[in-house]
């Protein structure tokens, strides 16, 4: 007998029970996952055109159209559509009051309307006084009564001319103005008053000031008779400040713009008369 024993020879595979698998060729699976693969990314590339094809018409029309409104666009997009067909240019009107503004001479202006001729301009009424020269030196002495208070003449009181009857001597002194061409444009009034001074507008309130040789108190001195719906009578304009017209409220003279009532219209007509000293 031999002196080894011989070793036992390795089993076979299949003697342990596994056998290699023969039903499928090697890397199948490997080939079943790529082309899982393959299939997907075609799928959301025909995905991604098909949503970038979406109505392109919409897209085009919003972005080509220039008069496309500012809101279609959303919030926050700089809008170059041009400017509306009704927005037009306009002049600004001067500045109610300014020494430099005109009044109009439409109806809503107030009493240019009636006193306008066929060109539009203002037309100047027959007063109730002779022309008078320019200056202190000539004139006629006259007194104002009011159309709607008949009985009350404008009156220095205080300084302040008021609407007052008139009773005594001193009332008819202080009543009673030479009306002088006015002293900022000759074919209107001033009024120089028998203290010396001349009747001027100041803060909207007519008064007694003594002449300080402005160009200012010149035109706050003068007044253009206006055509007034009272038979007689005439409105006294500023010429300064066009669209005011001298009225009496709470029986004080002053200025105030034009309005279109009644009261207004009496309020603010006057009669020239006989002087009343």
């Amino acid at each position: 007998m031999p002196d080894t024993t011989p070793e036992r020879p390795a089993r076979a595979s299949w003697e342990n029970g596994w056998a290699p698998e023969t039903s499928r060729a090697p890397g199948t699976r490997r080939l079943w996952l790529a082309g899982a693969l393959a299939v997907a990314t075609i799928v959301a590339c025909v995905t991604a055109i098909a949503l970038m094809d979406k109505d392109p018409d919409g897209a085009s029309k919003a972005s080509g159209d220039p008069s496309a409104s500012a809101s279609a666009s959303g919030p926050g997009l700089i809008s170059f559509a041009g400017p509306s067909a009704t927005t037009s240019a306009t002049t600004p009107a001067g500045r109610s009051g300014s020494p430099t503004a005109r009044p109009r001479t439409s109806a809503a202006a107030g009493p240019h309307a009636s006193a306008t001729g066929g060109s539009g301009s203002p037309k100047s009424p027959t007063p109730q006084v002779s022309s008078p020269d320019r200056g202190k030196s000539s004139g006629t002495y006259r007194s104002v009564r009011s159309v709607n208070y008949p009985d009350r003449y404008w009156h220095v009181s205080g300084g302040l001319v008021r609407l007052d009857p008139i009773a005594s001597g001193e009332a008819r002194r202080d009543a009673t103005f030479k009306v002088v061409k006015g002293l900022a444009d000759g074919s209107c009034y001033s009024f120089a008053t028998a203290g010396g001074g001349y009747l001027r507008h100041r803060d909207f309130l007519l008064r007694s000031e003594r002449d300080d040789g402005s160009a200012l108190f010149e035109q706050d001195a003068t007044f253009c008779p206006r055509t007034s719906s009272y038979p007689g009578a005439v409105m006294l304009e500023s010429v300064n400040y066009p669209g005011r017209y001298l009225r009496h409220q709470n029986f004080r003279l002053r200025l105030d713009p034009w309005q279109q009532s009644d009261l207004y219209r009496a309020d603010s007509a006057f009669r020239l008369v006989d002087g009343t000293a």
